[in-house]
């Protein structure tokens, strides 16, 4: 019977006293004189399983050599455990090594650090946290997508390739098919000798495509990759990162605030209740009491208040003696000591609303003030800042008034502005940083080691 590990696991009971055949590889390798103990994985569930095996085997002596990392295939009979840290074994029958693996093999079962392991990023799957972490992602994904198809929503497919800078904030790769070599020596670049036949880069995000989608399904949801150019190396920044941003027609800002929170939650339950094995490895060995604060998210209420009004309670604290690196000012963005603090104020999550319009991007929508814009970001503990949202504006003049303002070029994002000619409606939109929802679900501390292959400032290998 070939089987898989997690097939064994899902009903223990019944494999007891029969034959199996795994296939998978050699994790540890404890040999002994008469008889020997191997640590096997076959990566389908986070859990190993012993095998047990001695001198009574005609291939003993050939077994004995088998190195850690090996591939092999395994026979043998499913029996209660007399030792302890396991309630089964597998006693062997035979044992075929598929594959060798030398002794310099860098995965040796010890510790290792996150920074080595970075280095062998291709091999750090095979240990215990990263088995832990991509599964996590994995699974994370299946739930994200789960939410909003069973909701209805469209999936969207945003390109990669675009000429608009969704946030206006100059941080696009450019792309292009011309000779470097050329363009270095003539310091010209002919755009009409593009292959596309203008500048492009690539995305930052899929939002404002998805929003033509939104005005046809009425509920979209873009899930991929997008790329920042910015030279920044602290833990939260990667240059390839994955961005989840549904946009949702006759929708407000509660309404879309509404969404978030329950999102939020599905995720999260559903990641808990499917990567039990994972999730306790990570609260044991990652982050102390990593369980209980997620559970607390479940059970929150999420409150929500206004720039405005977080702003005074930072300014009240600081007068009380609280002690702020920066000031908290009227008008302007807060920083991750100013996040931290209202998350513990309010104890919980918060929805900070009505952003000043000036540290916000073109394409909220203008408060009846003029000074404030319709968005909202989400403040977990912790972490800070883990969604951005708003609702969109959807009065043309206003939007055109406002690209002007900020010296856009209208003409390059006629196709979106068009839309508040067409049908135009109230909707809402946000987006959540798929890496830094996912260190917050493991509680790992650096974007580097939730992705498998970071993009990072001078680091672009495998």
């Amino acid at each position: 019977m070939n089987l898989d590990v997690k097939d064994i696991y899902k009903d223990v009971k019944s494999y007891i006293g029969k034959e199996v055949t795994l296939q998978g590889w050699i994790r540890n390798h404890r040999k002994q004189k008469e008889f020997g103990f191997i640590d096997f994985s076959d990566g389908t569930c986070f859990k190993h399983i012993q095998l047990v095996y001695d001198n009574k085997l005609d291939s003993f002596e050939e077994i004995q050599k088998f190195h850690n990392g090996s591939a092999i295939t395994v026979i043998g009979l499913v029996i209660e455990s007399v030792g302890g840290g396991q309630d089964i074994e597998v006693s062997v029958k035979e044992i075929r090594l598929e594959g060798d693996c030398p002794e310099d093999y860098p995965m040796q079962p010890k510790k290792h650090s996150v920074e080595f392991l970075r280095e062998q990023a291709y091999l750090r799957p095979r240990t215990n946290l990263f088995q832990a972490v991509f599964r996590i992602r994995s699974v994370t994904a299946e739930a994200i997508h789960k939410y909003f198809q069973d909701r209805g929503y469209v999936y969207f497919h945003a390109p990669f390739f675009t000429a608009s800078d969704c946030e206006g904030a100059g941080e696009m790769f450019r792309v292009t098919t011309q000779d470097l070599d050329k363009i270095a020596k003539t310091g010209k670049v002919n755009e009409d000798d593009e292959l596309f036949g203008r500048t492009v880069g690539l995305t930052v995000s899929g939002q404002l495509e998805a929003e033509t989608f939104a005005t046809a399904f009425k509920k979209t949801y873009t899930f991929g990759p997008t790329f920042r150019a910015e030279n920044s190396n602290t833990k939260f920044h990667a240059n390839e990162f994955w961005m989840i941003e549904p946009e949702v027609a006759f929708c407000d800002l509660e309404g879309i605030m509404d969404i978030e929170e329950e999102c939020l939650k599905y995720v999260i339950t559903y990641v808990l209740e499917h990567c039990k094995d994972e999730m306790s490895f990570l609260d044991k060995f990652i982050e102390k009491g990593l369980l209980d604060k997620l559970t607390k998210l479940i059970n929150s209420k999420f409150t929500r208040v206004s720039h405005e009004e977080v702003i005074t309670i930072l300014k009240e604290a600081k007068n009380k003696g609280q002690k702020f690196e920066f000031e908290p000012e009227y008008g302007e963005d807060i920083a991750k000591e100013h996040e931290k603090y209202i998350t513990e104020y309010f104890n919980g999550p918060v929805f900070i609303t009505n952003w000043p319009k000036d540290i916000k991007s073109f394409y909220m929508k203008l408060n009846p003030d003029g000074k404030t814009v319709a968005a909202a970001d989400l403040e977990v503990p912790g972490v800070g800042e883990l969604m951005g949202g708003s609702q969109r504006e959807d009065d043309y003049d206003k939007l055109i008034a406002r690209m002007d303002e900020l010296n856009m070029d209208n003409e390059t994002y006629y196709w979106y502005t068009n839309l508040r000619k067409y049908g135009s409606c109230i909707h809402s939109g946000f987006g959540i940083g798929f890496e830094r929802l996912l260190m917050y679900i493991t509680g790992v501390d650096n974007i580097r080691d939730v992705i498998p292959y970071p993009r990072t400032p001078g680091n672009c290998e495998f």
